[in-house]
């Protein structure tokens, strides 16, 4: 039998949601049926609008497109004017505020505490500028990813920028595709540092050439089935083809046309590409792609160029590859990338951002899949100006290893699936650490993902250390607890972290981290990375070098924050919540 969602989807989907949405905008939060609310909250989705959870009732998180993280001049600053207008809640953020932009891991942004109410005003101003939630969420193509400094980059083996706007232009609102059996994660890597992350895609297009006709021709291989949510990663597997810039459309939409008509609709957990690759392999799919989807010969795969892979790899050799920093352009400007602790943004800086961005450089603003962004267009002679601002006081173009590798998913401040705190809990890392524990020499990148739950939104299978939420009990008190991984990375030889010690209490986890990386120094050889320490050291032994233990560090969330209406809220508990409330955030009572 299909799924509930499939019911759902079949009834009202795609495009047409958008009317009924407006309908509800203009009616209130309070004319949605209560036993509707399920079906138009999934569909919401497809226009880029997640509930929230429980105790913020009438309260949206929205997520804007942005394909292959690029804000075009005078974007930054609308985004930043909504942000101001529209997202702030009842309750105020200990460290960010009340009103703030969070650049997520696949280079969009999201905004909470919207109001459905304000949706059209919205929508208005998102779309004067040429930004959209269309197909933000939901079961269609999401935003297309990249790497962030693609068609400025002096080192790209193709330019992939161009590529990845058609399949935006091609595949947005396209309503053939815009109603799969789940969501399809698209990326187009060009560059050699490998940032798209196709690895971990339903869909990844990599750079490759292949002799075709007697000449060298640069285009991508392409992969299917990466993916790391839940308990069931995969890497995308190579099926044997090669695409030109110009065939990449064509060949993408096929591939997305034989999701749509083979991907499980009876089973939601396993309606995700990778499980139908498990289940054909990689030459059935291509055969099914050729004889079916595809009216031309398709070429077999070309010669790789992955071979210097090192994004998020724990392998980086002789410089940083997560484009923060100062480096040149193609054409002799300058791109500056800014480290954003765990993603997020207060709506001041983000205005500040958008400032400089257009007074230093071309106004356009890159976000990258860890969370930071780049202004991009800088010539040589304004770079020490920008420097001196204030913005990069906060923003480092030069970060230390922890903040530079600190990415937290949105956590059970507003997300329903989160079990534990996440970005005020990961700052509070970041900084303690910064504070108490010494990198071995030589160590100048290491990254810490923080993941509320097994979703795994802030991508902590692909991290030096992999922390994911979990409860556990503490004294006779439950409390918020981490399981800890190790050893993850992209890069030329992709693995996923191990799993090696489980239900860490939150306060014990720096500490953990602590003792780790002493004995790491300590048991090291030579100048060994972090990861191939890892690799080297059994499964058993590692969990004995965790050691966690408590230290100067207090966390202040070490309560059941999935039980609260809001984590941060003087008073916490889901009966003091104020939600649900009108657009005016005047409490909807149940008389009314």
């Amino acid at each position: 039998m299909p799924t509930d969602v499939e019911r759902w989807k079949s009834e009202v989907y795609g495009n047409e949601i958008r009317e009924h949405l407006l309908e509800f905008a203009e009616q209130g939060w309070d004319t949605i049926p209560e036993d509707e609310r399920d079906a138009w909250f999934e569909r919401f989705k497809w226009w880029g609008l997640y509930h929230q959870r429980n105790g913020q009732e009438s309260y949206f998180m929205m997520r804007i497109g942005t394909p292959n993280g690029v804000l075009t001049p005078g974007q930054t600053e609308v985004v930043a004017e909504v942000a101001d207008e529209y997202a702030r809640g009842p309750a105020e953020n200990p460290i960010f505020g009340n009103g703030y932009v969070d650049w997520t891991t696949r280079q969009s942004i999201q905004l909470h505490w919207i109001k459905l109410e304000d949706i059209p005003e919205i929508f208005d101003k998102l779309e004067s500028v040429g930004l959209s939630t269309q197909q933000a969420c939901g079961d269609s193509w999401r935003n297309i990813v990249g790497c962030p400094v693609a068609g400025k980059d002096k080192h790209e083996h193709v330019d992939a920028l161009p590529v990845a706007m058609e399949l935006n232009e091609t595949f947005k609102g396209n309503d053939d595709h815009s109603n799969l059996p789940r969501k399809w994660k698209v990326s187009v890597t060009g560059c050699r540092e490998g940032c798209g992350q196709g690895d971990i895609n339903d869909l990844a297009l990599e750079p490759a050439t292949k002799e075709i006709d007697g000449e060298e021709t640069k285009g991508f291989n392409i992969r299917i089935g990466g993916g790391l949510s839940r308990n069931e990663p995969r890497l995308a597997r190579d099926i044997d083809v090669f695409v030109t810039p110009e065939q990449a459309p064509e060949v993408s939409g096929a591939i997305s046309a034989l999701f749509r008509e083979n991907g499980d609709r009876d089973n939601r957990y396993n309606a995700r590409i990778k499980f139908l690759m498990d289940e054909w392999g990689a030459e059935k799919f291509r055969d099914v792609l050729q004889e079916e989807y595809v009216d031309f010969e398709l070429e077999t795969a070309g010669d790789d160029l992955r071979s210097e892979y090192s994004y998020n790899s724990g392998y980086a050799d002789g410089g940083h590859s997560d484009h923060v920093g100062i480096h040149e352009q193609a054409d002799g400007n300058y791109y500056v990338g800014l480290d954003v602790l765990v993603g997020r943004m207060g709506v001041d800086d983000t205005k500040e951002l958008a400032r400089v961005a257009d007074e230093y450089g071309s106004g356009e603003i890159r976000i990258t899949q860890r969370q930071n962004v780049i202004i991009t267009d800088v010539p040589e002679e304004k770079l020490d100006a920008l420097q001196d601002e204030d913005l990069l006081d906060h923003y480092s173009p030069d970060p230390h290893p922890f903040m530079r590798g600190s990415i937290a998913c949105t956590g059970t401040e507003f997300c329903s699936l989160s079990i534990v705190e996440t970005k005020n809990r990961q700052v509070r890392y970041a900084r303690w650490l910064k504070e108490n524990v010494e990198l071995p020499a030589g160590v100048e990148d290491f990254h810490i993902h923080l993941s509320g739950c097994t979703a795994s939104c802030a991508q902590p299978q692909i991290a030096d250390i992999s922390l994911r939420g979990m409860k556990t009990r503490k004294d006779g008190e439950p409390v918020e607890a981490l399981d800890i991984g190790l050893g993850g990375g992209l890069g030329e030889n992709p693995n996923f972290a191990e799993w090696v010690t489980q239900r860490v209490p939150v306060d014990e986890v720096p500490g953990a981290i602590k003792n780790l990386l002493a004995n790491f120094e300590e048991r090291r050889e030579g100048d060994e990375t972090f990861r191939e320490f890892v690799a080297r050291t059994d499964e058993e032994e590692l969990a004995e070098l965790v050691e966690p233990e408590e230290t100067s560090y207090e966390d202040p969330m070490m309560h059941n924050t999935k039980r609260t209406w809001y984590p941060y809220a003087d008073d916490d508990s889901l009966d003091a919540s104020p939600a649900p409330t009108r657009a005016d955030g005047t409490p909807i009572t149940s008389d009314d």
